[in-house]
């Protein structure tokens, strides 16, 4: 059985910053892309960033500026993706979940660390 678990939000003021881990562990499977994706009350569920299996990123458009091209990362060995959110703003506040693509196609999600930008 696959585990993903999230970790590292919080309560920041507006323009400040956090790092967001996210690990999975369990059965053995290979991963292909990492994703980020964050939901607020009253909105679609969004992909904010995205990593694949050989280190390429991209990002939403809300958050590009912000979140530099290295912003997303991944450690392999650990099954491990971060995001390092920086410049952070009251409209990014949402539950971050972290979304595990498998080489399987099989899809694996968290259950979300909440993260609050206070003005």
């Amino acid at each position: 059985q696959v585990q993903v678990v999230e970790s590292g939000g919080g309560l920041v003021q507006a323009g400040g910053s956090l790092r967001l881990s996210c690990a999975a562990s369990g059965s053995m499977f290979s991963i292909n892309t990492m994703d980020w994706y964050r939901g607020a009350p009253g909105k679609q569920r969004e992909l904010v960033a995205t990593i694949s299996s050989g280190g390429d990123t991209n990002y939403a458009g809300s958050v590009k500026g912000r979140f530099t091209i290295s912003s997303i990362s991944r450690d392999n060995a650990k099954n491990t993706v971060y995001l390092q959110m920086n410049s952070l703003k009251p409209e990014d506040t949402a539950v971050y979940y972290c979304r595990i693509v498998a080489e399987t196609n099989l899809i694996y999600w968290g259950r979300g660390t909440q993260v609050t930008v206070s003005s």
